[in-house]
């Protein structure tokens, strides 16, 4: 299987029809990109292991509650950004305050969160296809010409999409005070 793909259609659909094998290909097949995303939205790299392993063994046990084949990427970033946020916001309420000032403030840290979240939303939030474009070049870290080649579109179509997005993300982040910068 090519590393760089998601697990095909044929392979989700037979997983879903309850084939062991086609289940366990699928986690398999499924689970660097699960890492990217998980290390991409994780504040620790630890909470990243955990989220991913997380989203695996929902998708392992769940898979028969994916409605659309084409779906997965969303699906599986979807349950990752929503793991992602659980851990945070269980770090900061468990988390020993240290007197160590080198550390962020929790205030830091609860802004950190409030905007991961808001990206995570802006990006939920997006139409299908520019989200695809997102996550392929900027959360996966596909090439232009392999995310416009994986989604059967033009490079300037994928850079237009890809535009787009980026200005719409960056958008809700200006609304929302959390793109200040610093």
């Amino acid at each position: 299987m090519d590393r760089t793909a998601w697990p095909n259609e044929a392979l989700i659909a037979a997983a879903q029809d309850g084939d062991s094998r086609a289940i366990t290909a699928l986690v398999s097949g499924s689970h660097p990109h699960v890492r990217r995303f998980a290390h991409s939205l994780c504040t620790t790299p630890q909470d990243a292991e955990d989220a991913a392993q997380e989203a695996l063994i929902i998708l392992y046990r769940k898979i028969g509650m994916l409605r659309a084949t084409g779906a997965l990427a969303a699906w599986m970033f979807r349950i990752v950004r929503n793991e992602c946020i659980r851990r945070a916001k269980l770090a900061v309420r468990h988390r020993e305050r240290l007197p160590d000032r080198a550390a962020p403030s929790a205030e830091e840290e609860a802004l950190q969160l409030l905007e991961a979240g808001i990206v995570a939303d802006a990006i939920a939030a997006l139409p299908a296809e520019q989200r695809r474009v997102l996550i392929m070049r900027d959360v996966q870290g596909y090439s232009g010409r392999m995310t416009a080649d994986a989604l059967g579109i033009t490079t300037a179509a994928m850079k237009s999409r890809l535009h787009r997005a980026r200005a719409a993300v960056q958008g809700e982040l200006d609304r929302s005070g959390a793109g200040h910068g610093g």
